[in-house]
C-alpha cells in the first residue's frame, strides 16, 4: 500500500529545522514521528544553510534578479542578434550580386 506524500511548508521546515537544532531532539525521532526520511531532513538543513544569508536582508526578501532586469539583457541579446543578421543578409546580397545571381 502507497502512502500519501506529505508537502511541508517553508515555516513547517523550518519548525521542523529548530527542534532539531535549539531542542536538541534526535534526527531519528523526528524523522520517526513525522514519517520523514532522513535524507530529506538533511536536505532541508543544507538548504537553510546554504540560504540563510536571505534572512538578514532588508525585508527578509532574498534577492533575485528582476524581471526588468532580465529583460533589459534579453533584449539586448536579441538587438545584437538582429544586427549580426542585417549584416550577414546585407553580405549576401553583395555576393550575391557580384556573382550575378540577382
Amino acid at each position: 500500500m502507497k502512502t500519501s506524500r506529505t508537502h511541508y511548508t517553508p515555516e513547517e521546515k523550518v519548525a521542523i529545522l529548530r527542534r532539531h537544532l535549539l531542542e536538541q531532539v534526535p534526527i531519528s525521532r523526528i524523522c520517526e514521528e513525522l514519517h520523514l526520511r532522513p535524507t530529506v531532513f538533511y536536505r532541508w538543513q543544507k538548504e537553510l544553510f546554504e540560504n540563510g544569508a536571505a534572512a538578514f536582508r532588508p525585508n527578509g526578501k532574498s534577492q533575485p534578479p528582476s524581471d526588468a532586469r532580465k529583460i533589459s539583457v534579453l533584449e539586448e541579446k536579441l538587438q545584437r542578434k538582429n544586427e549580426v543578421v542585417a549584416e550577414l543578409m546585407k553580405e549576401h546580397i553583395q555576393l550575391k550580386k557580384s556573382l550575378g545571381e540577382l
